[in-house]
């Protein structure tokens, strides 16, 4: 089995938006289905810590080999990955989908959101240091893609 790559860091935001809105289904101990933002996908996900193998049929796990948004989403309620409910509540509604494809840049979209929040009483600084610390212990997990 392939390792999967970290994600871009917008993912560990997407991921708690994902929770924030309620679109997190768990099926089963390694099964999950994950609604995406506009309402018009969703996601299988299947996650084995035992295995270290996890799998989603969304774009960036299934053509990119990172380990995407749902994945990440399922694992912060599971308890393995640390959730924030503040941050995750002020990103309730988002539109990702409608966010990355109009800027095509991660960056600018996390930028972007980073200064929404500030708006929201919520310090960037501390928002980067949760996503860095998600992406540690993501990365600890040396996740493997299930095939």
């Amino acid at each position: 089995m392939e390792m999967l790559r970290l994600p871009p860091r917008i993912k560990i935001l997407e991921a708690l938006g994902a929770i924030a809105d309620n679109r997190v289904k768990i099926v089963s101990d390694r099964e999950a289905i994950v609604v995406s933002s506009e309402g018009d996908r969703s996601y299988k996900v299947y996650i084995d810590l035992e295995e270290k193998a996890a799998y989603s049929d969304d774009n960036g796990t299934k053509f990119r080999g990172y380990v995407g948004y749902p994945i990440v989403a399922v694992l912060m309620i599971k308890g393995v990955l640390p959730f924030d409910s503040k941050i995750a509540e002020a990103l309730k509604g988002v539109k990702w989908r409608q966010l990355n494809e109009k800027y095509k840049s991660y960056a600018i979209v996390e930028d972007l959101l980073l200064r929404e929040l500030k708006t929201r009483s919520i310090d960037p600084e501390y928002v980067k240091n949760y996503v860095s610390s998600t992406m540690s212990a993501l990365a600890r997990l040396g996740l493997r893609r299930k095939t």
